[in-house]
């Protein structure tokens, strides 16, 4: 008996030195973390609200700790590629994904990716939210969304609307008003938003749903007009513009979110430094009033609170494209 414990003491102290030794080289990467340049991968295409919001806060972390951080725009295949090379980049940190809802959304709509959101990442901190506007091109008889159902009604599958692709809050946006509305519109899927919003300027799509603060400058400009709006209440940079359900299609809600994941085995201590810088970011008064001018909201949470946003959006919205029959073209 007491050689058995004897032999049994070295591997028990060895497990329990490793055990020891490990928290402070979390806490080590912690402290020197970053002391080379950061990448964030956008995994949409450039002059979008997640490549705007991130290159935003990429000069504030740089300000913040002290190191370069750098944007990538890796567009292409509904965000996927994007993902995907985020999820098999080395998890120390410096390497990061912008998300959205786009991501959850595509846990239940694309079977086969080569990841899987909460399974290969972890997830860090959000960024903001926004609701969405509804445009259409000038040359759209249709001024309101009654008249735009109407119109759809009248002549089924001869009008179309764009979207930055398959799976992208534009295209969930647009199926949800097609699936409530009853109408049977074509879905014209472009590369990124702003060669959609390109397509509905030029009149060759009639109409997106787009993140309010980069439509804005085009509405404004009398490119698009404006027919609603996709949040619970007004947006306050439209205020004259009516919410979905007011303009006749109640229950209709959609937005977009913006967050930061790393890969899965980033050390905790890097993701929680992390999550402190982003969240005093995206509290600070200065921020706050700059994303008000633009109709978006700061999201700030903990750790584990966004991961179990991300699960709820992800349950959510699979509801959403089960029930409204969404499936990729």
């Amino acid at each position: 008996m007491s050689t058995r414990k004897t032999k049994a003491f070295p591997l028990c102290a060895g497990i329990a030195a490793l055990l020891v030794a490990a928290a402070p080289l979390s806490a080590q990467a912690a402290g020197t973390y970053p002391n080379h340049p950061v990448t964030i991968v956008v995994p949409f295409g450039a002059g979008g609200s997640a490549d705007v919001y991130a290159r935003q806060l990429a000069q504030r972390l740089q300000q913040k700790l002290g190191q370069t951080f750098i944007v990538e725009d890796k567009p292409g295949a509904g965000a996927v590629i994007g993902t995907a090379y985020v999820a098999n980049s080395p998890p120390d940190g410096y390497t990061l994904l912008v998300n959205s809802n786009t991501q959850t959304v595509n846990e239940t709509l694309l079977k086969k990716k080569p990841y899987e959101l909460l399974r290969d990442f972890a997830p860090v901190a959000p960024i903001n939210q926004s609701s969405l506007v509804l445009v259409a091109n000038d040359k759209l008889k249709a001024r309101t969304l009654k008249e735009l159902i109407a119109l759809a009604k009248s002549e089924p599958g001869k009008l179309n609307y764009a979207s930055s692709g398959t799976g992208t809050p534009y295209h969930i946006a647009g199926e949800l008003f097609k699936s409530m509305a009853g109408i049977n519109v074509v879905h014209v899927p472009y590369k990124s938003s702003g060669q959609a919003r390109t397509g509905v300027v030029a009149g060759e799509v009639n109409y997106m749903f787009d993140a309010t603060a980069t439509m804005i400058g085009l509405i404004k400009g009398g490119k698009v007009h404006a027919i609603a709006t996709t949040g619970d209440k007004r947006s306050s940079i439209l205020p004259d513009v009516p919410t979905m359900a007011e303009a006749g299609l109640p229950g209709y809600h959609a937005n977009i979110w913006l967050g930061v994941l790393a890969p899965k085995k980033t050390p905790a201590a890097v993701v929680e430094k992390l999550n402190k810088a982003i969240s005093e970011i995206t509290s600070s008064p200065d921020i706050k009033a700059a994303w008000a001018k633009d109709g978006v909201e700061p999201m700030v949470m903990n750790t584990v609170q966004f991961k179990k946003y991300i699960e709820d959006d992800i349950r959510n919205l699979g509801k959403v494209v089960k029930d409204a029959h969404i499936s990729v073209q």
